[in-house]
């Protein structure tokens, strides 16, 4: 098991080596680049929208069940949303969810590509197929996933509104004071940087598995959902690890 770990993990590092290469034609990259920020990106944004203003939705009305104690002040509800969204959700939740959309898409593309001989037949015309394939996917959802990260802060803060506006359980004005009262800019900062290191987690894991795919149809199910499941759990490890590093 620990041979096999870390063979794989050699031969992930020296997949990297080959992704990240200067590309032969750049007007191709920006043109796939533009596609793949679509593809993974924009079309990630309903989901995140609807998650997020549920998820903001539900933990605004555990909040206020929760916290009845009379030494607590009103807007405790709203803070105690606020800082959930801004420092596990947006940033660690959302990637989890976007792990099983974008990671097996790509898991599942490649490694199509592979059992169809595509990858061969661009490694037969000289391109080099891991930059060509991979670059673009790993560039372009690391670039786009800091803005469904901001996106899912406020949609999440938002559904936690329309709790207090629709409902009787906590009102409007302590619910908006909560969600400003000690605010720390720098939490916002630290959701962006773990979905930007949770993006790459996410891309770089799913190529590699649908990459290497060897076999068929079912084998490319197999490395989808490994893919999902690996990248998953190196998330919640970064996430461990960074907490540490940036709220100390």
């Amino acid at each position: 098991m620990l041979v096999s770990s870390i063979k794989s993990f050699g031969n992930y590092c020296i997949f990297m080596t080959q992704v990240f290469r200067v590309p032969d034609k750049w007007k191709v990259f920006f043109e796939k680049l533009i596609f793949e920020i679509s593809k993974l990106g924009v079309d990630s944004i309903p989901l995140v929208i609807i998650i997020s203003l549920f998820i903001g939705a539900v933990i605004t009305i555990q909040m206020t069940i929760n916290i009845v104690s009379p030494i607590m002040p009103a807007y405790s509800t709203g803070l105690a949303t606020r800082e959930i969204l801004l420092l596990e959700f947006s940033s660690t939740m959302m990637c989890l969810i976007l792990a099983g959309k974008v990671g097996s898409n790509i898991a599942s593309e490649i490694g199509t590509m592979r059992v169809t001989e595509q990858i061969d037949a661009l490694d037969i015309m000289g391109i080099k197929s891991a930059n060509y394939i991979v670059l673009p996917k790993v560039i372009g959802f690391i670039l786009f996933v800091p803005v469904l990260c901001v996106l899912s802060m406020f949609m999440g803060l938002f559904g936690g509104w329309f709790i207090a506006q629709f409902t009787d359980m906590i009102s409007v004005e302590n619910y908006i004071f909560g969600i400003q009262s000690f605010f720390n800019e720098w939490y916002v900062w630290y959701g962006i940087i773990k979905t930007v290191i949770f993006g790459y987690i996410i891309t770089s894991i799913a190529a590699y598995y649908g990459y290497y795919v060897k076999g068929g149809a079912l084998e490319v199910g197999k490395a989808s959902t490994n893919a999902v499941v690996s990248s998953s759990i190196f998330i919640l490890l970064a996430d461990i690890i960074l907490t540490k590093l940036l709220l100390q």
